[in-house]
């Protein structure tokens, strides 16, 4: 749900974009760390915001990082 935004700010165009791992943190609402492959050896780590239900609000990127490969750990940012 956020690859849009991921392209937008990242400025590029992702023809594979698949999560392959997540952790998640309980703030007011959920937020997401999420590694997801982007190419063939190339990964990136997004940082995803889920407010609460009530708030009737999609996924929103909050920031991410790139150049990662599939063994770099995936940690809180």
């Amino acid at each position: 749900q956020v690859k849009a935004q991921f392209e937008s700010q990242a400025n590029v165009n992702c023809v594979v974009f698949e999560a392959i791992k997540y952790k998640t943190q309980v703030v007011a609402g959920i937020m997401y760390f999420i590694k997801v492959q982007v190419s063939d050896a190339e990964y990136v780590h997004l940082k995803v915001f889920h407010s609460l239900p009530c708030e009737n609000q999609g996924p929103s990127l909050v920031g991410f990082q790139t150049g990662k490969t599939r063994d770099d750990p995936l940690t809180y940012f």
